[in-house]
């Protein structure tokens, strides 16, 4: 439904392909009942990438359907035999990798030559592939007269909606726990960037994954996403965005069936660097954190906190580092490592708006502060010191390479700082004494701390997710599949 031109030969040979942009309902690519399409724009060139279709509540109703019928016979299948189409979904997939990363950088700008997260996609795939066999109950004999045990059943008809900043992951991190506890699912990618996610179920229908039981729709919040979160034959549904949006699925789903919902929403992700840190390391952990893909991670370190005896030397390096590795280009050129355009026209404002608070404010930028280039939704990194603490750069999810340091002498206050916020996604500390380390890692409140190191590092057996606002529930890990499943407790009288 659309073309563009790639540069760089290892993209050039997708510059003539046609873009697939149907719907997949059922195994098979279709049109929106509807008739709708909306297009998708290049950030980097602010022009057309590709026209896709729209659903409306009719295809969502249609997906639903498929995927209620495909569930029996799914969910009788053996553990590994849904485990072998996830394995071959992840071979399948990763024979695209640079196609995906092609279609990302048309239309969400992520750097297509350094792209690692389609990789990472695949690798949290074939790990829920080996959980198969791990998902039971438990047993009891503490009832005189009984054996009791516990089941873990599938709901049936699940659901997602994904986020743009990490289109094939996201689809993938629930694609795969709801496939392998036994439930179908019905997937809404991003309207921003639905062209990657499309590539899984071009693999799902090349594997021969039974029809119905992954269902691949786009659209907006309203009305494919609210239809969704609404629907009384979707049992659970997982959501992955803006703790707003979180909100109004939460609000859908006890206004409708009260399907079980998890979300893993915002973030603002407090670092903290003592006087004993390695700078060497702490430095390019927090570039890192907040230059990569544009600044718009939820788990980015966007709040700095470090003692007032490394301040400068800290400030002057992290001022450095972010100049040279935040620079910015073409996503589909080899010389982009970090950064690309912020995902569209909305996005950009959104960020031009704190910059421009940020001045009438008179808070000081070191570096940065404004957009960069005249076409293209480029801004400069920046950095923000000493900002109040109450201020919106400190208090809201900006979503960009912006990144605000203030300093602190006393540990109680600091820790007291970090945890002022209603976010609770990701935290870090930098430090050598181990004791200190652990404190922090014990009265952080947040789902993830890192300790001499910061986001993004994760690990596929370890759970993701967020206190407090950032979310509810966990994805990867063993974890992940108890929020894929019903608990069942059964009596047998002997």
């Amino acid at each position: 439904m659309g073309s563009v031109a790639a540069s760089g030969d290892r993209f050039a040979k997708f510059e003539k392909q046609p873009i697939e942009g149907r719907l997949y309902i059922n195994g098979e690519f279709v049109e929106s009942k509807a008739g709708k399409i909306f297009d998708v724009i290049n950030p980097a060139t602010e022009k057309k990438s590709a026209s896709v279709s729209e659903a409306g509540v009719e295809d969502v109703d249609a997906a639903v359907a498929a995927a209620k019928a495909a569930f029996p016979a799914w969910s009788e299948l053996s553990a590994d035999a849904r485990g072998g189409y996830l394995l071959k979904l992840a071979d399948a997939l990763e024979k695209r990798t640079d196609e995906m990363a092609y279609l990302d950088a048309i239309s969400m700008g992520a750097p297509a030559h350094t792209s690692f997260l389609n990789q990472m996609a695949l690798t949290a795939l074939r790990y829920f592939a080996g959980r198969a066999w791990d998902i039971h109950g438990d047993s009891s004999l503490n009832t005189p007269g009984f054996v009791n045990v516990t089941f873990r059943q599938p709901f049936g008809v699940t659901a997602g909606i994904t986020p743009w900043n990490v289109p094939v992951a996201m689809v993938l991190f629930k694609l795969a726990p709801a496939l392998i506890t036994g439930n179908t699912i019905v997937i809404k990618a991003s309207e921003k960037a639905p062209l990657a996610p499309i590539i899984v179920a071009k693999c799902c229908e090349e594997i021969g994954l039974p029809k119905g039981v992954f269902n691949l729709i786009n659209g907006f919040g309203r009305p494919t996403g609210e239809a969704l979160a609404k629907h009384m034959d979707v049992r659970k549904i997982s959501f992955t965005g803006s703790t707003l949006t979180g909100r109004a699925i939460k609000k859908a789903a006890a206004e409708s069936n009260l399907k079980k919902v998890s979300l893993e929403l915002g973030g603002k992700s407090p670092l903290v660097i003592f006087p004993d840190a390695d700078l060497s390391k702490a430095v390019p952990a927090a570039a890192v954190s907040i230059l990569m893909n544009s600044g718009q991670a939820c788990i980015a370190s966007s709040r700095v906190y470090v003692h007032a005896d490394i301040a400068d030397q800290f400030t002057e390096a992290m001022k450095s580092a972010m100049e040279e590795m935040g620079k910015s280009g073409d996503p589909l050129t080899s010389t982009t490592a970090m950064r690309g355009p912020q995902v569209d026209k909305l996005q950009f404002n959104r960020v031009m708006d704190f910059l421009t608070y940020a001045k009438e404010n008179n808070l000081e930028v070191l570096t940065g502060g404004d957009r960069e280039r005249d076409t293209g939704f480029y801004i400069a990194p920046t950095i923000i010191s000493n900002a109040p603490e109450d201020s919106r750069v400190m208090k809201e999810e900006i979503f960009g390479p912006v990144v605000c340091i203030n300093t602190f002498t006393d540990e109680e206050d600091v820790l007291n700082r970090a945890n002022d916020t209603e976010y609770g996604l990701y935290a870090s500390v930098f430090t050598r004494d181990i004791s200190r380390a652990l404190k922090f890692a014990k009265r952080m409140e947040a789902g993830s701390v890192g300790i001499n190191t910061s986001s993004p590092t994760m690990a596929f057996d370890m759970p993701f997710g967020g206190w407090k606002a950032s979310g509810d529930g966990r994805e990867l890990s063993m974890h992940a599949t108890d929020h894929w499943t019903e608990l069942k407790s059964v009596f047998i009288a002997l």
